[in-house]
C-alpha cells in the first residue's frame, strides 16, 4: 500500500476521553472511531489488524479439529427462557421486540443457540466428539464503557462449543482448547497466563481465564514467578491424545495462578516468598466445561451405545478477538507508539522516502516496493511529500515493526537503513540484502 492512496488519519493530539494507552494509540493511529459509548468503527489499519488476529484464531481452531460456522447476531429470547437465562442474565442483555411482537436479544453469547443447533441434528454418540466455534460480533450494554475496545458495548469474540458423551471426553476437550489457546496467543507474541478462575453467568465449576500482565489489566491476579518462565514454543501436540493434552494442562496450570475471586491466601502464602507476585491482569480469553447444564435444559440428548439416551456434556471457550488488540498495545508500547509483533502487524515493514521526487530514491522505494510485494510482503510505502521528521513519527506511531529508510546520501553509497521499531537499532546495507532481511524475519510467519 502507498500512503498517499491509504486511509490513514492520524491525531497528533490525545482525545480527552482515551484513559489508557491501548485507546489513545488506537484513535491517534487512525485504527478506530467511536460512533456511541462503547461502539466504535474499525478503520482501514484496525481493521486489518483484527483480520490478522481473526485468522490466527481460527487456524489454531481448525488445527485443534474444531468447525467453523456462523450464527446470528441477533437471537430469538425464546431460546434464553429454555435455559433459564432470560430473565437471569440482567441489564447487560440488550433486549429487543420486533415488528411483529416477538421478543429477540441482541446476543451476548451462543451457549443455547448452538444447543439448538445440536439437538435439531445430532441424535447419536457415533457423531461425537463435536466442537463448533464462531467468531461474530457481540454486545454486552456495559453500564460503564470505557478504556476504548477493551471494554467496548460492541465487540469481536470467537466462542466455540464441545458436545461430548462423557464427563471424561469433555474434560479432553477442555485440556484441547487450553493447549490451542498457548499457541494462539504466543503466535500474537504474548505470554496469557491461564488462571483459575469464577465461571459468572455461563455456570460451571471448571474454569481458567487467560490473562495478560499489564498495569491498566481489570483483575488483580495473584501468581508464582515461576508461571512467567513457561513457554510452549514451537512443539506439536497431537489433539487426540489425551495424555499430551493433559501434560500441558498440568504444566502450565500445576502454578498458582489465580484471579482475585478464586484467590486463596493460604495457598497463595505456601509459595516462597520471592516467587510471589501480585499484579494487574487483561483477560482475553475464557475456557469453561459446565457439565449437563445446558443439555437438560434444552433436551440435546444423544443416543448412548447401550441405546439409552443421555444429555450430552458441553463446555464453552471464548476468545475476545477485538480486546486482543488493545491487550497487545498495552504489553507492546513506548512513548512514541505502538509497537506491533510480527504475527500480527498491519503491513510488514514501512518504507520511508527521505526526498519524494528525486529519480534515484523514488526508484530505488520503488524496486524495494515491488520486490517486497513478489515476496508475499505487504509494505507501507511513504510516498508522501511529508518532512523527514513526519514521516518517522507516523511509522513510530503506527507501530510497524520494521522500517526501510531510503535517502539519496545513503543511495550514494549504495545503502538503505533497516530500523527495528522494538529496539531502534539501525543497520546498514543494500536494497538486495535489506529485502532478503526481512522476508527471513517474516518466513516463520508466513504460515
Amino acid at each position: 500500500m502507498r500512503l498517499s492512496r491509504y486511509f490513514l488519519p492520524v491525531l497528533k493530539e490525545t482525545p480527552a476521553e482515551a484513559q489508557i494507552v491501548s485507546h489513545r494509540y488506537m484513535l491517534r493511529a487512525g485504527m478506530i472511531k467511536q460512533q456511541a459509548a462503547g461502539i466504535y468503527s474499525w478503520l482501514p489499519l484496525g481493521f486489518k489488524v483484527l483480520r490478522k488476529i481473526e485468522n490466527i484464531v481460527h487456524e489454531e481452531q481448525q488445527r485443534a479439529g474444531h468447525i467453523p460456522l456462523l450464527m446470528p447476531t441477533l437471537q430469538p429470547a425464546d431460546l434464553w427462557r429454555e435455559s433459564g437465562r432470560y430473565d437471569d442474565y440482567g441489564e447487560e442483555m440488550l433486549r429487543i421486540r420486533d415488528r411483529h411482537d416477538r421478543d429477540m436479544l441482541y446476543g451476548p453469547t451462543n451457549e443455547e443457540m448452538i444447543t439448538d443447533i445440536f439437538r435439531s441434528h445430532v441424535s447419536s454418540y457415533k457423531d461425537l466428539p463435536l466442537t463448533l466455534y464462531h467468531i461474530q460480533w457481540k454486545f454486552r450494554d456495559e453500564i460503564r464503557p470505557r478504556f476504548g475496545v477493551m471494554r467496548g458495548r460492541e465487540f469481536y469474540m470467537k466462542d466455540g462449543y464441545n458436545f461430548d458423551l462423557t464427563k471424561e471426553d469433555a474434560l479432553h476437550a477442555y485440556n484441547r482448547h487450553l493447549v490451542s489457546y498457548l499457541r494462539t496467543y504466543e503466535r500474537m507474541g504474548l505470554q496469557a497466563i491461564p488462571m483459575r478462575a469464577d465461571s459468572g453467568p455461563i455456570g460451571g465449576d471448571d474454569t481458567h481465564e487467560f490473562l495478560v500482565l499489564a498495569e491498566t489489566g481489570e483483575s488483580e491476579v495473584f501468581y508464582d514467578s515461576a508461571v512467567t518462565d513457561l513457554t510452549f514454543g514451537d512443539r506439536e501436540i497431537d489433539y487426540d491424545s489425551v495424555e499430551q493434552c493433559q501434560g500441558v494442562l498440568e504444566e502450565f496450570t500445576s502454578k498458582y495462578a489465580r484471579t482475585d475471586e478464586t484467590h486463596d491466601e493460604a495457598l497463595f502464602n505456601q509459595i516462597p516468598e520471592e516467587r510471589r507476585r501480585v499484579a494487574r491482569g487483561i483477560e482475553v480469553g475464557q475456557i469453561f466445561y459446565f457439565g449437563t447444564k445446558y443439555s437438560e435444559a434444552m433436551g440435546a440428548e444423544v443416543q448412548g451405545p447401550d441405546g439409552k439416551k443421555v444429555p450430552v456434556h458441553m463446555g464453552s471457550h471464548g476468545i475476545g478477538v477485538s480486546r486482543l488488540l488493545g491487550a497487545i498495545i498495552e504489553a507492546s508500547h513506548d512513548d512514541k507508539g505502538i509497537i506491533w509483533p510480527e504475527g500480527v502487524t498491519p503491513f510488514h515493514v514501512g518504507i520511508v522516502n527521505l526526498r519524494q521526487g528525486d529519480n534515484e530514491t523514488d526508484a530505488a522505494c520503488e524496486q524495494l516496493y515491488k520486490a517486497l510485494t513478489a515476496a508475499g510482503l505487504e509494505p507501507l510505502y511513504d510516498d508522501t511529500n511529508e518532512r523527514a521528521g513526519g514521516k518517522f513519527a507516523t511509522m513510530d506511531l503506527i507501530g510497524l515493526p520494521w522500517r526501510i529508510t531510503v535517502g539519496p546520501r545513503g543511495l550514494k553509497n549504495g545503502v538503505v537503513e533497516l530500523t527495528s521499531r522494538r529496539t531502534g537499532d539501525s543497520e546498514e546495507m543494500s536494497l538486495e540484502a535489506a529485502i532478503a532481511r526481512v522476508q527471513e524475519i517474516y518466513a516463520p510467519h508466513m504460515g
